[in-house]
């Protein structure tokens, strides 16, 4: 009832309720709205305060070095200075020594062959300048089948290093060689033995040996020329040459037939040390080595009557060594260049 009369009078704008009266419980959380439109900016704030300044770094020590800098950049090329004033006279040099210019010689880089051969059963000794390359057994020419091949006695394949009766071989088919053969000849060098015809070919190797001349070959750096006189004295060198040996002008030998072998009368091998008859001594292919009366040896012949060339001496006959040596066989020289 009183609750009642309280609302009746709040409707009808009655007075206030008694004060004793207590304050309902509390509702129910309501659902949340939505959200509700940006409202607007707000107004400008005021400027703050100002910052502090930074604190100044310390000063530097005076006594302190700093680091050293970069390197600079090179400096343009200053100009060419004035030329200086002549500087004074220097004293006198003592007197000098008149002296000739000293010359240098010059290297000679060729090198050049020469064979000698000693017509003994010794090697000779090289000449002067010019080094042994080996000793061996002269060798004239070789004959096969009725052919022959000389060996110039101043070349290298005149000095074979080996001696044998019959060095070589005929080969008739690919397959088939065969040695000492009865036509096959080969001809050596003699030495200053007496040569009996009469006697029967030699056949032991041991005294054959002693009938073989022995030769060098020797290499130096100068160029070896030889020189024929055609009289009885040795003819000199020409100018910047000088002598190695002086000799007798050997030309050829000749065997049976057609067969035989020369010499170039520009090779040292052309001008013999010694004189001996017969110059070569024959090999045969079945062993056996001997003098034969058909060997033949050619030598260049003295002309002193020049006015008459070809025509003076001819049907001459020189008897005995001596006659042959006076008046019949020229003289040589073998000469090298001197070294500058």
């Amino acid at each position: 009832k009183q609750w009642y009369q309280r609302r009746v009078a709040i409707t009808a704008g009655g007075v206030p309720g008694l004060d004793s009266a207590s304050d309902g419980e509390d509702g129910v959380t309501g659902l949340i709205g939505d959200q509700g439109p940006a409202g607007e900016p707000g107004a400008k704030g005021e400027t703050g305060a100002p910052g502090n300044d930074n604190e100044e770094s310390a000063p530097a020590s005076s006594n302190e070095k700093g680091e050293p800098g970069q390197k600079g950049l090179a400096g343009i090329r200053g100009q060419k200075g004035e030329p200086g004033i002549d500087g004074a006279d220097g004293e006198q040099g003592p007197e000098g020594v008149c002296e000739p210019v000293e010359v240098v010689p010059r290297c000679n880089c060729d090198t050049h062959i020469v064979v000698r051969h000693s017509q003994t059963t010794s090697a000779p000794e090289c000449p002067t300048g010019y080094i042994s390359q080996w000793t061996g057994y002269s060798l004239v020419f070789f004959e096969g089948n009725g052919a022959g091949v000389e060996q110039d006695l101043g070349t290298t394949g005149s000095c074979l290093e080996t001696f044998q009766v019959m060095p070589f071989m005929q080969c008739s088919s690919p397959d088939v060689c065969q040695q000492g053969l009865r036509t096959d000849k080969s001809f050596w060098l003699g030495v200053d033995a007496e040569a009996d015809f009469t006697v029967k070919p030699m056949s032991s190797i041991d005294e054959i040996d002693n009938h073989i001349s022995r030769c060098n070959v020797c290499v130096g750096t100068s160029e070896v020329l030889t020189r024929h006189s055609f009289s009885g004295s040795a003819p000199n060198c020409p100018n910047t040459y000088h002598e190695l040996w002086t000799g007798y002008s050997f030309l050829m030998v000749s065997s049976n037939g057609p067969s035989g072998g020369s010499q170039d009368l520009a090779s040292s091998g052309s001008c013999l040390e010694n004189f001996f008859i017969p110059t070569f001594i024959e090999c045969l292919g079945r062993g056996t080595c001997a003098y034969y009366i058909t060997n033949l040896d050619y030598w260049l012949a003295q002309n002193p009557d020049i006015t008459q060339p070809g025509m003076w001496g001819m049907g001459n006959v020189y008897s005995g060594i001596d006659d042959i040596l006076d008046n019949g066989i020229s003289r040589c020289t073998v000469c090298a260049k001197d070294i500058m």
